[in-house]
This record gives C-alpha cells, sequence and structure tokens, in this order.
C-alpha cells in the first residue's frame, strides 16, 4: 500500500515559479501575488502622471503659456526703439514751432478806440498761417521717415506707431510753443498798448486743428514706401528638385 501524501508534498498552483525562475526566499511566487513584478517598488514621487515633472501634458502647458507671456529679447528691443523713436520726434517739434512762428505771415490788426477790426479786411493772412504748419509738418515727416529708416532698416509696426505718436505730439508741441511766443492773444490790452489807429499784429492762431496730424500723416505714408522699396527682402523657398525620369 502506498502511503498518503503528506501535506509537504502536496504542490499548490501558486507555487510555480513565475517565467521559470524560482521563487526567491520571502517574496510570494507567482505574477499574481507579486505587486512589482521587477522586484522594486516604483517611487510614488516620480508618477508620470504628476504635474511637477516634465512628462505631464500640464507641465508643458504652463511652460508654453510662460513663453508666451513674457515678451522676447527682439520685441523688447524693437519696443524700446520705438520710444526713443517717439521722444526724439516729440522734441524735435520745438523747431517747428519757431518755423512757424517765422515764417506763418502776422494778421495786422487796428484799434479805433473802442474796437479792433482787421486792417486788410480781404487778407488770407490767417489762412496762410494753417497752411503754413501743414506743409511744415509734411516736410518734418518726410524728414524723420528718412531718417528712422536709414537707422532702423530692419524695424517693424513698432516703429510706425511710434512715428505716428511722435508726430502728434511734436505738432502738439509747436502749436502750443508757437502761440505762447507769438503776439499776445489779449488783443485789447494790445490795442490799448498800441494805440488808436496803430497797427499791431494779431495772435498767432491755429484754425485748422486737422494740420495737427500733418507730420505723423507724413511719416507713415513716406516709411512706408521706403519699406515697400528699399526694405529687407524675405529668403524664397526653395524649389523642389525636378521628378528624375525613371530608367527603362
Amino acid at each position: 500500500m502506498t502511503a498518503p501524501l503528506t501535506p509537504h508534498d502536496q504542490h499548490s498552483p501558486h507555487d510555480e515559479p513565475g517565467e521559470g525562475r524560482p521563487p526567491s526566499h520571502g517574496q510570494p511566487s507567482g505574477d499574481s501575488g507579486a505587486p512589482y513584478p521587477s522586484g522594486y517598488p516604483e517611487h510614488p514621487g516620480h508618477a508620470s502622471g504628476h504635474p511637477e515633472y516634465p512628462g505631464h501634458p500640464g507641465h508643458a502647458e504652463l511652460s508654453e503659456h510662460s513663453e508666451h507671456s513674457e515678451p522676447g529679447p527682439e520685441l523688447r528691443a524693437e519696443l524700446v526703439r520705438a520710444s526713443l523713436v517717439a521722444i526724439a520726434v516729440a522734441v524735435s517739434g520745438v523747431l517747428l514751432g519757431l518755423l512757424w512762428l517765422w515764417l506763418a505771415p502776422k494778421v495786422p490788426l487796428v484799434s479805433d478806440g473802442s474796437a479792433v477790426y482787421l486792417k486788410n479786411s480781404e487778407g488770407e493772412d490767417a489762412v496762410g498761417a494753417d497752411g503754413v504748419f501743414t506743409l511744415l509738418g509734411l516736410a518734418f515727416g518726410a524728414v524723420s521717415a528718412i531718417i528712422v529708416f536709414l537707422l532702423f532698416r530692419h524695424g517693424g509696426i513698432a516703429l510706425v506707431v511710434g512715428l505716428a505718436i511722435g508726430g502728434v505730439l511734436a505738432s502738439v508741441i509747436a502749436w502750443r510753443l508757437g502761440v505762447w511766443l507769438g503776439p499776445t492773444s489779449d488783443v485789447v490790452a494790445h490795442a490799448k498798448a498800441a494805440g488808436k489807429g496803430v497797427t499791431f499784429d494779431g495772435p498767432l492762431k491755429l484754425g485748422a486743428k486737422g494740420a495737427l496730424l500733418a507730420w505723423s500723416v507724413a511719416a507713415m505714408v513716406i516709411h512706408l514706401v521706403l519699406t515697400g522699396l528699399f526694405g529687407p527682402r524675405d529668403p524664397e523657398p526653395a524649389l523642389p528638385p525636378a521628378p528624375q525620369p525613371e530608367a527603362r
């Protein structure tokens, strides 16, 4: 008679070695009982789904957002150049104001003791002041556009905006400076000081306020024309190679 099998001789299906390797001491055999088949647990902090690590898609979105939120060095340099251009153009409005004061026709007035009249009622001296200011603004705008284009040939839209803003500021400075340095705007006091029947110059005025835009318009147009004619060209894309005929 054969002796019955003892519990030590019975083999459980879980005791089979996994992948042909004998189970190690202290480690449960079989794939189902091993939570980490490699024998080394993964570090909880290096999970692939953790947002602090570069592999996580949220990290890429944050990096892209941070890159777009801060302007690059080229954009910052362009903004600095545009600011310098606007300041330089605005300061040059002092010269425009002095030239306007010098070249604008004077408006002669005369007083009879009770009222002030134009000495030449059919004269166009008041309108001539507006025309001189407009022509000077157009000339200054063209010159400033040429200078900016020669200095910053690779400039972008920021330089054009700087020219436009600087032109408006320069025109306002020239207008106020010419009025301030010209004859007083208190016509009654000036007439009393001059005396009855004595001709004196009327105040310098700018009737057409649209002339304040002449500098900016001329600067933008001239700069656009110069950029289109002499500006840097983008490199043309390389043509694909021509297909070779198949050898027979």
